[in-house]
């Protein structure tokens, strides 16, 4: 552990990464993946282009300084860490790395605060972090491992089938080439995929929502054509080239959002491909507890972007425990909201008190509607959320 000391040296110095610039974070990665090009095949350099895996990373560092005399307070973010980096199948090893360029950049950067004696207390202080995760992480990878289904590492699987979803969105079935079962999963969790692009030269990761409940035989996997603010490397291979019986590799199903074991009515929102984990959610409801009342609030462009719209009404159909609210942005149509997403407007349905919300989607979005559901009085503790790519608060 810390002495008192460094505690009060890391927390002391910790403001200091709130304020570090896109120069500092810029050149910590510049540096790493000069010196170590091999983790180009796990970070979504995509993400380091537009900034968001920088910000995250620098973010957990600094609430965990932050907070690094209270580890309690630190389990949500340890949760969510460790199960991103299950899924792209970080080993300890690398915590070496990371570690020492980020000190290296540190000390470069900022010389003046980071001197001899800081740089030692920030050295541990990683150390703690680092090894929470990894104690983490191995709990995990044991779980995986040895559940039913379960496996340990890049897992090979054959797209069985491939289904358009709407103007922007295709699922991919995959099923185990070595032909076994597959581990399970809680509805919302998501799917580490590897694949190597043609001309490209590194191994790309990228996490997809599983899209529907679970089985022991297959996953299902729905994926968005990314387009702005560039063509998806991943997403673009996986709709315009991979076909039914080609072979993609899969890490086992992670992630720390997802449906809590309730009878409690439930509200899930989404926009756009955020449908996806909340789908899965809402399959699984409609199987297990189809006597659990439902809300289900989606937003999106237009009726052509709107993925699943069919299944949703036929599980309305289904289940009188079940309804379902849509907003499109541009076009009009019969009962279907316009414009932005207005819970005035479902207000009356909306289970206040008791209800457990799930949202997914664009950030702005999300904080959009949190705050709505706080001025409407929903304890934010009922509030839960996922947000696609590196993590931030809303």
């Amino acid at each position: 552990m810390l002495t008192s000391r460094e505690i009060k040296i890391v927390k002391a110095t910790a403001p200091t990464l709130d304020g570090a610039g896109v120069d500092i974070t810029k050149h910590f990665y510049r540096r790493m993946f000069s010196c170590n090009p091999e983790l180009k095949n796990i970070f979504n350099m995509s993400n380091q282009e537009s900034g968001k895996q920088p910000f995250a990373l620098f973010s957990a560092i600094s609430t965990f300084s932050k907070n690094i005399d209270n580890l309690p307070a630190l389990q949500p973010l340890i949760e969510r860490v460790a199960q991103k980096h299950t899924s792209y199948f970080i080993q300890p090893d690398q915590y070496g790395i990371v570690g020492k360029h980020l000190l290296a950049t540190l000390e470069e950067f900022i010389p003046d605060t980071f001197t001899a004696e800081v740089i030692d207390a920030w050295q541990r202080a990683y150390g703690l972090f680092a090894k929470l995760l990894i104690e983490r992480e191995h709990e995990l990878y044991d779980s995986s491992k040895n559940s039913a289904g379960g496996w340990h590492g890049p897992r090979q699987f054959v797209v069985e089938e491939k289904t358009v979803e709407s103007d922007l969105v295709t699922s991919f079935t995959l099923k185990p080439e070595d032909g076994d079962s597959v581990i399970g999963y809680q509805p919302g969790q998501y799917l580490g995929i590897r694949v190597k692009p043609p001309a490209h030269d590194y191994l790309e990761i990228r996490q997809y929502s599983l899209s529907d409940k679970p089985n022991s035989a297959t996953y299902r996997i729905s994926v968005k054509r990314e387009s702005q603010p560039r063509e998806g490397i991943v997403s673009s291979f996986l709709h315009d080239t991979v076909a039914v019986g080609d072979v993609l590799e899969a890490y086992p199903p992670s992630g720390a959002f997802f449906l809590r074991d309730s009878e409690n009515p439930v509200v899930l929102i989404s926009a756009g491909v955020g449908v996806t984990p909340l789908l899965s959610m809402l399959e699984s409801i409609h199987e297990k507890r189809p006597g659990r009342k439902i809300i289900f609030l989606h937003a999106c462009e237009k009726e052509q972007q709107h993925s699943f719209k069919k299944r949703l009404s036929d599980l309305a159909s289904d289940n009188s425990n079940i309804k379902h609210y849509y907003w499109y942005a541009s076009g009009v149509k019969k009962d279907v909201f316009s414009g932005l997403m207005n819970l005035e407007f479902v207000r009356e349905q909306l289970p206040i008190i008791q209800g457990e919300f799930y949202m997914c989607g664009p950030a702005r979005f999300m904080k959009n509607i949190k705050d709505q559901l706080l001025e409407l009085g929903v304890n934010s503790d009922r509030i839960f959320y996922e947000i696609f790519g590196p993590h931030s608060d809303i």
